[in-house]
């Protein structure tokens, strides 16, 4: 069993110039050899197997809880668009577009500047500087926070934005109403993010687990009572939705203050304010890389509001992202349990673990993205059924099942490979590939496949999914010529840049 308490190995006099995959500059850093602790070389098909097994009881220890965490916070704006889409068509749209563009938007910022956490809190805690981690997730905090007050005029003027960019006058009025409601949510993202981080990377996921659920009860009946029992309509999906982000914000901080952290959280220090410049660059990768992702599957609902009918298809696309959200959401636990596992072991010098997790997770969420596509297309006749009265809606849907289900598929491979790339620290290198396979290749191509040959959606969709299939490709090859014995220096490297003492 792996011992994350115990340091890195002191380093050998002998040292290299390396490239850090962050940035492109170079500097001297220590080789390690990997310590006793590290996974045995791998021979045969049953040391394959006994190793498989060991790792995925350590993996889906943090798996499990982490994907149940992830889906309960999607599911609350699923259960609005849900209530939503019994309102009326406008209000699915209007849910739809402003969950998918004002509040997408956010989301991925906020959520991808506090993923760096998961890197610089991953790798302390594997080299056992825990008195660190209190420090970056306050520096992240106070960044997080300012970084709100600069997206807040996006959410006020978000109907003239929205209908700038083409959106009908009914759907942008509604979305941006709603997104003026929805201002609380964006600074309990920026609290929350940071906080759920700096939980993930001690292994806290079950104490996650337990207050997402109890949030998530909470969301479902008063999100019933409010928007359809009492006729509260958009506005009560507004005041539950931000009550209930708050509700995990508010119950993370008591969790840690009321000494579920001892070891990690000493109280508020004044080192919060330092070095603060360094760290918003590796946040600004890390925001950079994730929106590239996020935006790319938000510009699908956004584009469909050019095609003729756009309410429907809107309310269509809304459905499909809805579920394939859900079904990725699997894939961000095993993201965020595989980023825990690399970085941890990256931090303790164990680099054959760090690269053997990787496999396990790879192949754990491609088995469970097949399920889960069969699952889908068995029942494609009855879903929709629970997201729209519309038939015309519900006939669009069931149409882009099939498509649905390969996107499934590739999609919960993808954010395994994301994972592996955060807790490497390779931000920076992940969004030019981003760049290049989302908006380069696959976006264009879809806007060709949709308008030009008049394909519509499926035009679309096609085009965006063959830009996920270039990307996922290229970070496995990136992930498969990986040396890990110099990431293993690099991470030690990096430790010892944001404030941790020398190991060596």
């Amino acid at each position: 069993m792996t011992d994350f308490s115990q340091p890195l190995l002191p380093p050998t006099d002998k040292t290299k110039w390396i490239s850090s995959p962050e940035s492109n500059r170079e500097y001297t850093a220590p080789i390690f050899a990997p310590d006793a602790d590290d996974i045995p070389p791998i021979n045969n098909a049953r040391d394959f197997y006994r190793e498989f097994r060991i790792e995925s009881k350590k993996l889906w220890y943090l798996a499990a809880p982490a994907v149940f965490t992830s889906v309960c916070q999607y599911s609350f704006g699923a259960i609005t668009q849900l209530f939503a889409g019994q309102v009326s068509t406008v209000a699915l749209a209007a849910v739809s577009i402003e969950n998918s563009v004002i509040a997408g938007f956010a989301f991925g910022v906020m959520l991808g500047m506090g993923s760096a956490l998961e890197t610089l809190c991953g790798q302390a805690y594997g080299a056992g500087q825990l008195d660190m981690m209190g420090v970056y997730v306050q520096r992240s905090c106070v960044i997080l926070v300012s970084t709100a007050v600069i997206l807040t005029p996006f959410y006020v003027f978000a109907t003239p934005l929205l209908r700038a960019i083409g959106q009908t006058a009914e759907v942008a009025e509604a979305a941006g109403v709603m997104s003026v409601w929805m201002i609380p949510q964006l600074y309990a993202y920026a609290l929350n993010f940071p906080i759920s981080k700096f939980l993930q990377a001690q292994s806290k996921m079950m104490a996650m687990s337990v207050i997402s659920a109890v949030a998530l009860v909470f969301h479902a009946f008063f999100s019933w009572l409010l928007m359809l029992k009492l006729g509260w309509g958009l506005a009560g999906g507004a005041v539950i939705l931000n009550a209930s982000w708050w509700l995990i914000v508010v119950a993370q901080i008591v969790y840690i203050m009321s000494g579920g952290c001892r070891e990690t959280w000493t109280g508020f220090s004044w080192r919060a304010f330092q070095s603060l410049w360094g760290f918003v660059k590796l946040s600004l990768a890390s925001a950079v890389m994730l929106c590239l992702e996020i935006w790319y599957f938000m510009s699908l609902i956004l584009f469909a509001g050019y095609l003729k009918n756009a309410e429907v298809s809107i309310g269509a696309l809304s459905i499909c992202m809805n579920i394939l959200g859900w079904m990725v959401m699997v894939s961000f636990g095993i993201n965020a349990a595989i980023s825990v596992r690399v970085s941890n072991e990256l931090g303790a010098a164990h680099p054959r673990t760090a690269r053997f997790s990787l496999i396990v997770a790879v192949i754990s969420s491609f088995v469970l993205g097949l399920i889960m596509a069969a699952v889908v297309l068995v029942t494609k006749n009855d879903y929709p059924f629970l997201f729209s009265s519309d038939s015309a809606v519900r006939q669009i849907v069931k149409e882009l099942t099939p498509l649905l289900c390969l996107c499934i598929v590739i999609d919960i491979v993808q954010p395994v490979l994301s994972g592996v790339a955060v807790g490497a620290g390779w931000q920076a290198l992940v969004a030019y590939v981003n760049i290049g396979s989302y908006y380069v290749f696959g976006l264009p191509l879809g806007l060709l496949m949709g308008f030009v040959l008049n394909w519509g959606v499926l035009g679309i969709w096609y085009g965006m999914i063959s830009g996920i299939i270039i990307q996922t490709s290229i970070l496995m090859i990136i992930v498969y010529r990986t040396n890990w014995n110099k990431e293993a220096s690099v991470a030690e490297n990096r430790i010892r840049k944001w404030g941790g003492h020398s190991v060596s």
